[in-house]
C-alpha cells in the first residue's frame, strides 16, 4: 500500500496537534503500528496526555521546540529522534516563528481510546 501525504485529510486528534495519517491498520491494510504527519502551529502546544499501550517515536522534519517527557523536558530541532514509552505523560510546544513538523509513529496503532489527557 502506497500514500501520499498530499492525498491525506488532515484531522485534530485529542491532544491538539493537526494530523495526517499516512499509514493506519484501519484504513491501509497494515498490522502493527502506525506513522503520521503532525503540524503544530507556530506559538501553539500539544495538551499534556499518555498512550497506555503505545509507544511513540517522533521524529522532526521542520521547526523547533520543546517536548516534555517526563518529569524531563528536551528542546527538539529538525533531524531529531524522541522514543515516547507507554505510559509516558508528554507534550510538546514550538519555539521559534514556524510550525513544528513532525512523523509520528506509534506501536500499537494509534487510537484516540488510547490517549489520555492529563
Amino acid at each position: 500500500m502506497k500514500t501520499n501525504t498530499a492525498d491525506v485529510p488532515a484531522y485534530t486528534t485529542r491532544d491538539g496537534s493537526l494530523i495526517r495519517e499516512l499509514m493506519h491498520p484501519s484504513r491501509h491494510g497494515n498490522q502493527a503500528q502506525s506513522l503520521a504527519q503532525s503540524t503544530v502551529a507556530a506559538g501553539g502546544a500539544t495538551r499534556l496526555h499518555r498512550h497506555h499501550r503505545s509507544e511513540e517515536i517522533y521524529h522532526i522534519l521542520s521547526g523547533s521546540g520543546r517536548l516534555t517527557l517526563g518529569a524531563e523536558e528536551i528542546v527538539v530541532a529538525s533531524g531529531d529522534t524522541v522514543c515516547i514509552p507507554p505510559g509516558t505523560p508528554h507534550c510538546i510546544r514550538t519555539s521559534g516563528t514556524q510550525p513544528l513538523v513532525f512523523l509520528c509513529a506509534c506501536a500499537p496503532a494509534y487510537a484516540h481510546e488510547d490517549t489520555e489527557l492529563l
